[in-house]
């Protein structure tokens, strides 16, 4: 049987400033109590997962550890199609630099390796991880299908944003205003499976 969120303050599990700030967005109307992992000053565990969902526990679990509080990660990139799923699980490291991150750089060496390929579909991935003190999560999969443009477009969202246009749109999610990019992400699709799951305490007060 799926766990459900009964605290009332929430720990996310991440030290990137976007992802955090869309993370909260999302868990704004809940009136849950949120703080993020560099907030407290926990350090980053090693993604050395083979997969969104095994990195995503591995970042949950030990924020949950670390805080004694129940923690949100997320674990999330782009994949390619004609790349073979490229960048994936390794979409923040293609922008590391000698200066650190940088996805301008990640951008292009997307945009370099397709060439000309006229295969641009791809989807954004991400896995939400909820993970509480003694160890125990649920993880929730949502996904976004769209297209890769070049040049990239847009100066809202972070990383691959620019580049990424969902089906059906002629925008990228960079162009998009935050509070509807919110309503169909990858990262929206995730939440929503969640909070149908494990917060029916906040929808119950909600239907009243």
């Amino acid at each position: 049987m799926t766990r459900q969120f009964r605290d009332g303050r929430l720990i996310i599990a991440s030290h990137n400033a976007g992802k955090v700030a869309e993370i909260a967005a999302l868990l704004a109307p809940l009136d849950i109590a949120v703080q993020s992992a560099g907030d407290l000053g926990l350090p980053e565990p090693v993604e050395d997962g083979a997969t969104f969902t095994e990195n995503a526990i591995l970042k949950a679990r030990s924020a949950a550890l670390g805080s004694k509080l129940p923690a949100l990660a997320d674990d999330s990139g782009l994949a390619v199609a004609a790349l073979d799923g490229a960048p994936g699980i390794y979409s923040a490291r293609w922008a590391e630099t000698a200066d650190g991150r940088d996805f301008a750089t990640a951008m292009l060496r997307v945009h370099e390796k397709l060439g000309d390929n006229a295969d641009r579909s791809a989807h954004f991935i991400c896995v939400l991880t909820l993970a509480w003190p003694d160890g125990h999560v649920e993880c929730f999969e949502g996904k976004v299908a769209g297209e890769i443009v070049w040049p990239p477009r847009g100066g809202r969202g972070f990383g691959y944003d620019p580049i990424f246009s969902p089906r059906g749109d002629k925008r990228t999610f960079g162009e998009i205003d935050p509070e509807e990019k919110h309503a169909i992400s990858h990262r929206a699709v995730a939440f929503h499976k969640m909070l149908d799951a494990c917060f029916d305490k906040y929808s119950d007060s909600d239907d009243g």
